[in-house]
């Protein structure tokens, strides 16, 4: 089976994208990660640009990796100086790394306006950087930086570049589109046009996505040759980010036959991806390909009926091969049988011929009629399954709230004050709190309330909170609709309520949020 060689730059070329950074022990430990993933080479950092990277190169020594080679990343020397007085390529030896990369001008325009050089130093920059590392490193790869675009300048003068890393001994020269706007066609072009000039040199690719074709134009320099492929979990990068490995591994493993990591490593994608926008607290995208939470939902009633028969019908991978699950989404478009299905993903069993089925499926209607939506918050649907089926068990009765947003001065912030009293067992409590907005301070007036007679409440924490304003009536007299999702150790969890009062709307999440809690508990308890 023919094999292709990961090298992922999401700790240098990732961090250059916006809102998207990371300290020294984040990117350790994301290196981790990827080394567990099985990949070949992880691009650690610039270490003549920033103190951050080099500390990075220190730190890492301390840890044995199983998988991956460090590489340490740089450019070619400055034109004004020898690659032996450069301070850049000197940084990039004392990163103790053993594989170093740089890049070098392959577009004309470049040369004479960034580097502001002649076209024959840039070939001696190349060349004499490359010799210089080829002495300090087993391996030393290198980027043709802006390669589609120079070929399409000047088409021999790119390829005069990429002879000047192949007569300095590069183990494999990656062809860039830097500026991610090469169309299918232009990588084909310029592909074959280097295998032509040189036959037999190992090739890579390395694509950035500001067209939107950073993967396609990945996966056709795979085919016609390239034994590398560079790119960032996630696509994460500069601009538009870069070519996304989560997608490209698994089409290269599962659609086109070629092996790059093991079989069982490829199940921890989604995982990987997931862990990697947590620890640089980013949002996740939910309609990702492959590792997306919506990557394999079904809404529609035809869909899932479809799916439950033969999941090929919908379905172009087995979402557990890239660590992923089929979710099936509840809304006015599904049928009974999508009631079942999705009772049975939380332990209960019931026909669809079940008139529980219809219940639900009747009062689901009328919900998602007001404005509710259940496919971001399933915590609400299982109560609902459970209310239905009689299962539901009242934690806490309301006996009333009241939500005071005071404002003294122009220039000092608004006070809430939430006060609430309620009924447990018999037992009345009456409690207020403050807090951060009239959201934030029923929440801690509830939480206040609640804890003494269920103190495991103090395991759970709220973790996003959205509003949004629904179609009907205008401006500040619509519907608002709000989303809440909480967490503890084990799991999360999101809850939805509606109303033309966005405290009503808050507080219908807030409780079922909390029932759920307490709902999981006592279903752990049980099991145990």
């Amino acid at each position: 089976m023919r094999k292709v060689e990961i090298y992922d730059t999401t700790l240098r070329d990732g961090t250059q994208a916006e809102d998207f950074a990371l300290s020294v022990e984040d990117k350790v430990r994301i290196a981790l990660k990827l080394d567990d993933m099985g990949f070949h080479y992880i691009e650690g950092g610039w270490p003549g640009s920033n103190p951050k990277d080099m500390g990075f190169f220190d730190e890492i020594r301390n840890y044995d990796l199983k998988h991956a080679r460090i590489t340490a990343f740089g450019a070619t020397h400055h034109p004004s100086r020898t690659a032996e007085t450069d301070e850049n390529l000197k940084a990039i030896v004392d990163a103790g790394t053993e594989v170093a990369t740089i890049f070098g001008k392959s577009w004309t325009v470049h040369v004479k306006d960034a580097l502001n050089t002649t076209l024959e130093r840039n070939l001696e920059l190349i060349r004499d950087s490359l010799g210089y590392l080829r002495r300090h490193f087993q391996t030393v790869f290198y980027d043709a930086e802006h390669f589609f675009d120079g070929f399409k300048a000047n088409r021999e003068y790119a390829l005069a570049t990429i002879q000047a890393a192949v007569d300095a001994g590069t183990e494999c020269v990656v062809l860039c589109d830097t500026n991610g706007g090469c169309l299918p066609g232009d990588i084909r072009d310029a592909v074959t046009a280097v295998k032509e000039r040189f036959p037999g040199i190992p090739f890579g690719i390395h694509t950035h996505n500001d067209s939107d074709l950073a993967v396609g134009n990945t996966l056709i320099a795979v085919e016609l040759g390239a034994v590398q492929v560079q790119g960032t979990i996630n696509g994460m990068g500069e601009r538009c980010g870069n070519a996304n490995l989560c997608s490209i591994i698994p089409n290269l493993m599962l659609k086109m036959g070629i092996s790059c990591i093991d079989e069982e490593n490829l199940r921890k994608m989604r995982p990987v991806s997931r862990y990697i926008l947590e620890v640089a607290n980013v949002p996740s995208n939910r309609y990702q390909p492959f590792v997306g939470r919506s990557a394999f939902a079904h809404k529609g009633g035809v869909h899932i009926s479809a799916v439950e028969r033969n999941p090929v019908t919908y379905e172009h991978i087995n979402p557990e091969r890239v660590g992923n699950r089929r979710r099936v989404l509840i809304s006015d478009l599904s049928g009974r049988a999508a009631i079942k299905r999705k009772a049975q993903d939380y332990g209960l069993r019931i026909s669809k011929r079940d008139p529980i089925a219809m219940q639900v499926l009747e009062e689901l209607k009328d919900l998602e009629n007001q404005g509710f939506q259940f496919e971001a918050a399933e915590a609400s649907f299982e109560l609902l399954i459970n209310r239905a089926m009689g299962r539901s068990k009242r934690y806490f009765e309301l006996l009333g709230f009241r939500v005071i947003d005071q404002k003294l001065a122009e220039e000092h912030p608004p006070v809430a004050e939430a006060t609430i009293q309620i009924k447990v067992g018999g037992k009345v409590e009456h409690t207020a709190a403050l807090g951060n907005g009239p959201v934030n301070a029923l929440d801690n007036a509830l939480r206040k309330s609640l804890e003494k007679f269920y103190p495991r409440l103090k395991e759970m924490e709220l973790s996003d909170y959205k509003v949004r304003v629904l179609p009907g009536s205008p401006g500040t007299a619509a519907r608002v609709r709000v989303l809440i999702e909480s967490r503890d150790a084990q799991d999360q969890w999101s809850t939805v309520g509606v109303s033309h009062d966005i405290i009503e709307a808050s507080w219908q999440a807030l409780v079922d949020s909390i029932n759920y809690k307490m709902y999981k508990v006592e279903k752990t308890d049980r099991e145990d």
